[in-house]
Order: structure tokens, then sequence, then C-alpha cells
């Protein structure tokens, strides 16, 4: 305790370095607020004579409220993608027409698809006919006739 009252509210500078540097070196935005929370609690001691428990609460009361101000301010938004169908291949399917392969006969048949053959369920239609993707169940393709109503 004797070093603590010795570096004074120093401390609270040295652990506000320490915050801000620690948000250079880590992914994220939460440090940089518990570090001006920091600051501010070294700006804020001088002014009135806490003790180590009073001063730990003012960052604690501090730091919350950086924390909320921080997420209020700058909320995170999510990034829109160059590919949103990176990991969903099947349902950037929907709405393009295909060839079948094979007849759909009794609600199943197959598609090609690039190069890869896919399964799909709809009603029968003969090896040849253009369908149209309307939806996706796992790994089967859910298709209607091209040119009948949806």
């Amino acid at each position: 305790m004797t070093l603590l009252a010795e570096i004074g509210i120093w401390i609270w500078f040295i652990v506000a370095g320490l915050l801000l540097l620690g948000e250079l070196l880590l992914p994220g935005a939460q440090l940089i607020w518990l570090g001006v929370a920091a600051l501010a609690t070294g700006l804020v001691v001088p002014l009135f004579e806490i003790g180590w428990q009073g001063q730990v609460a003012v960052y604690v009361v501090l730091a919350f409220v950086m924390l909320l101000l921080g997420r209020r301010l700058f909320p995170r938004v999510p990034k829109a993608s160059d590919r949103p169908f990176l990991n969903r291949r099947t349902e950037a399917l929907i709405g393009r027409a295909f060839v079948l392969r094979e007849p759909i006969a009794g609600g199943v048949g197959q598609v090609r698809v690039d190069d890869t053959v896919w399964r799909v369920m709809g009603e029968d239609c003969p090896a040849g006919a253009r369908v149209v993707v309307t939806g996706v169940d796992g790994a089967t393709l859910k298709v209607r006739p091209e040119g009948a109503a949806a």
C-alpha cells in the first residue's frame, strides 16, 4: 500500500496509458473507454480528498459511463460484404433458371448448376425443361417450371 500512497494520483495516468496502449495492440474498441475513464479519474481525484476506495469507486462509475457512451456514439454496424452468399451458396441460386438434367419424377429430379449436379424437388417435368429455383431445403433445391405461376 505504501507504493500506491507514494505514487498517488499518478497511478491513474499510468493505468490510462497502459489501457490506451493496449487498445493499440488489441482488436476491438473497449480498452479506449476504460483508459479514458482512468484518465478522467486521475483528473477528478485531486479536486476532492478521496481515499483509494473512493478512487476505485469513481473509476468503476466512470468506466461504466464511458463504455455506455462509447457504445451509444459508435454502434457496431455490420459490414456489407462483397460476397453476401459466400457460405450460403444455395440461397444465391433462388430465382435462377436451369435446365433439368434428369426429369422430375415422383417430385425428385436433377439439375446441373455450373459444374455441380443438384437434387431438385418440384412438380413432375421432363428432362430438358427449364425450371426456376424457388427455395432451398438443405442441399435440395425446390423448383417450379419456368413460366408457371409462382
